[in-house]
């Protein structure tokens, strides 16, 4: 297996993961865009760059998200702590 294959094998296992995990904390949304992005790198070193495109998108969706869930955990987390 070369480098290049493992890599996004990884990348693509992490995205697997972080995304069967995303109910549990906004760091596994965040960690699902960081596998996003990796898989994106790895579309356009692979010289797949349809693929690497709709990754990078991914990644972008999913830091938009990452961002919303934060906000509404904080929220939370302050009204449940304030009282």
């Amino acid at each position: 297996m070369s480098p290049l294959t493992l890599f996004g094998l990884i990348a693509v296992s992490l995205m697997l993961i972080f995304y069967a995990l995303e109910d549990r904390s906004p760091r596994c949304v965040l960690g699902f865009a960081v596998a996003c992005a990796l898989g994106s790198v790895y579309g356009f070193l692979q010289g797949a760059w349809p693929f690497g495109v709709v990754e990078a998108i991914w990644a972008l969706v999913a830091v938009r998200r990452w961002w919303l869930r934060s906000r509404r955990w904080t929220a939370v987390r302050s009204a449940l702590t304030s009282h």
